[in-house]
């Protein structure tokens, strides 16, 4: 099979010592490596609204590690080995459930098998207030189906729940319920840009 590629390469763009070829096969690597790092290493993300706000700006584009969590296989709802969990209070890019061509990025709030409550702006899991700071610094608002005033949410297992750092201004579990695991992309680790908002992400 080779030996035919390499035969036709030979006559589309010459011999293997020619400026052409040699310059179509560096694209093509180029371009396979690309490919390769972005399926299943990192992705660019850029932010498009202010749902993250102030932790993430509109603008703002991000690197997520997807070897973190493990990334999935194409074509497939596989997963190759990562490092670590998802953790409560990691910042997570996501396909959207409602709209598969979408991701969207949110920070993780709760697991399958937990139950969550928004009261007076803070969040309750199973009863108890969340007391890591990257959550309990926000405020919560009470909006949508899911997070009514007083209102107990059971996740189910192999899903998610997730908020905005905006809840002011943003369209999250809230209103839409729950993220299955098996969409989850990565977690976002790095603003690279603009220069001045480079920084991890927390």
């Amino acid at each position: 099979m080779f030996k035919k590629i390499n035969q036709w390469l030979t006559k589309v763009l010459g011999p293997k010592n020619s400026t052409l070829r040699e310059w179509v096969e560096s694209i093509v690597v180029a371009f396979i490596m690309a490919m390769f790092i972005r399926t299943f290493m990192v992705q660019a993300f850029k932010i498009p609204s202010g749902s993250m706000r102030m932790t993430l700006l509109e603008g703002d584009r991000l690197l997520v590690n997807k070897l973190r969590y493990g990334a999935k296989i194409p074509f497939t709802d596989k997963r190759l080995p990562g490092f670590s969990k998802p953790s409560r209070g990691d910042i997570i890019v996501f396909v959207y459930p409602e709209d598969p061509k979408r991701d969207f990025i949110k920070r993780l709030i709760a697991f399958g098998g937990e139950t969550i409550e928004i009261r007076y702006g803070d969040i309750y899991i199973n009863d108890q207030l969340i007391e890591d700071p990257r959550i309990n610094n926000m405020y919560y608002y009470n909006r949508g189906m899911y997070s009514d005033v007083g209102k107990k949410i059971k996740v189910p297992p192999g899903f998610l729940f997730v908020l905005g750092d905006n809840s002011a201004s943003s369209h999250d579990s809230r209103f839409w319920g729950f993220v299955p695991e098996k969409n989850v992309v990565g977690r976002a680790e790095l603003i690279y840009w603009p220069l001045q908002r480079i920084r991890f992400i927390h």
